[in-house]
C-alpha cells in the first residue's frame, strides 16, 4: 500500500519540554486513522506538524510526497483540516464561506462554484447557502466546517474532534458524510475524537499517543488482542473450584477469577475458546447455566495502554484560523 503520511522521528520541544518525542507511524492512502491520546500526550502538537502550522525540532513527515519542512506549500495545497473549533465567519453565509476559503487556495470563481454547489449538496446544506452562518445549528456548521475543509480537494483530511459535543443522529451523520467523501475521492482520513467507539467503529488504524510517545499501533482488533483478549463469564452449577481449575489449565486462559458460582477469565478469541471449555466442564458433570463473551472495549485498551481514560484536549482555533490564512502562500 501506498504511503499517504509518513512521521519519521518527529520531534516538538518547548525549552525543556518535549511534547513529541521520535515518533514514526504511516498512513495509507484511502484509509482512516484514528489518532488517540490523554489531555496533553502530544496528539494536537502532532497534528500541527503535519500540517505546517509548527515546524518540527527534529525529524519530518512526508505528506502525499512533500516534506513538511522543505515544502511546507506543497503540503498545504494537498490537504484539508477540519479543528475542533468553528471557525465559519458567522456573519457571512454557507455559501460566502466556502467561496472565501476557495479565494485562499487560489481555486478560479467558476471552479470554486462549481466546487461549492458539489459540496453543499453532499453535506445537505444546499437549502441553507444563503443563510448566515450565525442561524445554523452545531450539526449544519460542523457540515459545513467539512465542506470548508474539503474545497481543495485535499487527498488528506484531518478531522480534530469532528462529532465533539454533537448529538448520536448528528454524529452518525457525519460519519456518514466522512465516509462518503472517501468513496468518492479516495480521501485519506487522519482523525482524533473524543468517542473511542467512534475510533473502534471507523478507524481501520488506530494510533494511541501518551507523553510525546507512540505507544500502540495497529487495527482496532489487533489492539483489543493485546489487553488480552475476549472476557468470558460462565455460571456454573456444581463444583466451582474444580470448575475454576479445569478453566486455568486450558491453554491462553488468563485473569480467572471468581465470584460465587461465576466465574471470570480472559482468553484470545472468546467464541472459538467456548465450545472447548463448556466440553471440558460437561465431562465432569459441571453444567453451565449462563455463559457471556465480551469483546474488550476500546476504552478498556485506552486504560491498558495510558493507565488513564481519554479526556477531552483543547485546542486553538486562533492558530488554525492561522493555518487557513497561510494557504494562500500555496497558491500555484
Amino acid at each position: 500500500m501506498e504511503v499517504a503520511i509518513k512521521a519519521i522521528n518527529l520531534t516538538k520541544r518547548y525549552g525543556n519540554f518535549t511534547a513529541v518525542y521520535h515518533i514514526n507511524f504511516e498512513v495509507y492512502y484511502g484509509e482512516v486513522f484514528g489518532f488517540l491520546g490523554p489531555n496533553g500526550a502530544g496528539k494536537t502538537t502532532t497534528i500541527k506538524m503535519l500540517t505546517t502550522v509548527t515546524r518540527p525540532t527534529e525529524g519530518t513527515a512526508i505528506i502525499n510526497g512533500y516534506d513538511v519542512i522543505k515544502q511546507p506549500a506543497k503540503v498545504r495545497e494537498s490537504i484539508g483540516v477540519v479543528p475542533q473549533e468553528y471557525t465559519a465567519d458567522e456573519d457571512l453565509t454557507g455559501w460566502e464561506n466556502l467561496m472565501l476559503i476557495a479565494a485562499l487556495y487560489g481555486i478560479p470563481k467558476r471552479e470554486a462554484r462549481e466546487r461549492a454547489a458539489e459540496l453543499l449538496d453532499m453535506v445537505e446544506l444546499s437549502y441553507a447557502a444563503d443563510r448566515k452562518v450565525e442561524t445554523y445549528s452545531g450539526g449544519m456548521r460542523r457540515r459545513l466546517e467539512i465542506a470548508m475543509g474539503l474545497i481543495n480537494r485535499p487527498a488528506i483530511l484531518f478531522l480534530d474532534e469532528p462529532t465533539l459535543g454533537l448529538d448520536a443522529q448528528t454524529r452518525a451523520a457525519i460519519w456518514d458524510y466522512v465516509y462518503r467523501l472517501r468513496r468518492q475521492y479516495g480521501t485519506t482520513i487522519f482523525m482524533t475524537t473524543h468517542y473511542l467507539e467512534e475510533a473502534d467503529r471507523y478507524a481501520e488504524r488506530v494510533a494511541i499517543i501518551d507523553h510525546g510517545k507512540i505507544l500502540a499501533i495497529g487495527t482496532p482488533k489487533e489492539l483489543k488482542e493485546k489487553v488480552g483478549g475476549d472476557v468470558i463469564t460462565i455460571e456454573v452449577n456444581g463444583d466451582v473450584d474444580t470448575a475454576r481449575k479445569v478453566i486455568e489449565g486450558i491453554d491462553g486462559v488468563s485473569g480467572v477469577t471468581v465470584n460465587g458460582n461465576t466465574i471470570t477469565f480472559k482468553i484470545r478469541n472468546g467464541n472459538t475458546a467456548a465450545p472447548i471449555i463448556l466440553e471440558a466442564l460437561n465431562k465432569l458433570s459441571i453444567r453451565a447455566t449462563s455463559i457471556t463473551i465480551k469483546e474488550p472495549t476500546m476504552d478498556e485498551v485506552f486504560l491498558e495502554f495510558t493507565g488513564r481514560r481519554l479526556r477531552d484536549e483543547e485546542g486553538s482555533s486562533e492558530e488554525f484560523m492561522r493555518f487557513r490564512r497561510t494557504v494562500a502562500r500555496a497558491r500555484r
